[in-house]
């Protein structure tokens, strides 16, 4: 696939997360527990909307007496603020979630990695604030913060953005309440 089409796809399902912001329903939760994300990073995010409107406004007065460069930052302003408030969106209604068999680990509409449970080795609460590339791990962190780590017994595929392949042998993610996560990934792996 690409890159246009991928791009194309990703503000789509942030317009589609904006819906379903607004009618408070989540993606692909089913009959599962879901485990939300969002809170750690909703005041950051909330203050970048706000910086945004500002700049809005700012460049609205500043090009009034160039009607059509006015228009086009006015649509492009515009268009960022909703970029910003679907990333929100999109990590509000798109929570991880433990089913049956597995645990889908999201983040905003670009990380959706589905881990089986049967390859969980380990899984433990671990708050990390740094974290560095490393091969076979894979850091979904919000607020530059993870707070569960998994240790897989085999490595499962995660696709990138763009599309490309890894494995992965250990997620670190956060979660808003990580012993919660913990605590129903151990009642449901025995």
């Amino acid at each position: 696939m690409n890159v246009g089409w991928l791009l194309v796809r990703h503000e789509v399902r942030l317009l589609a997360s904006l819906a379903l912001w607004v009618a408070r329903r989540t993606h692909g939760t089913g009959g599962g527990v879901a485990f939300g994300y969002a809170r750690g990073q909703g005041a950051m995010m909330a203050g970048f909307a706000f910086v945004c409107v500002v700049e809005t406004v700012a460049l609205s007065v500043l090009l009034w007496d160039w009607p059509t460069v006015h228009a086009v930052f006015l649509l492009l302003d515009v268009y960022t603020i909703v970029f910003v408030v679907g990333l929100h969106a999109s990590s509000v209604v798109r929570p991880h979630v433990l089913d049956g068999g597995s645990l889908r680990i999201r983040r905003y509409v670009h990380v959706d990695l589905l881990v089986p449970l049967e390859r969980i080795g380990t899984v433990r609460r671990e708050l990390r604030m740094t974290h560095e590339r490393a091969e076979g791990e894979l850091d979904v962190e919000v607020g530059s913060q993870t707070t569960v780590t998994i240790e897989l017994t085999e490595p499962v595929v995660h696709l990138t953005f763009l599309g490309r392949r890894r494995a992965v042998r250990v997620v670190r993610f956060h979660a808003d309440d990580p012993d919660g996560l913990v605590r129903a990934l151990g009642r449901a792996r025995v």
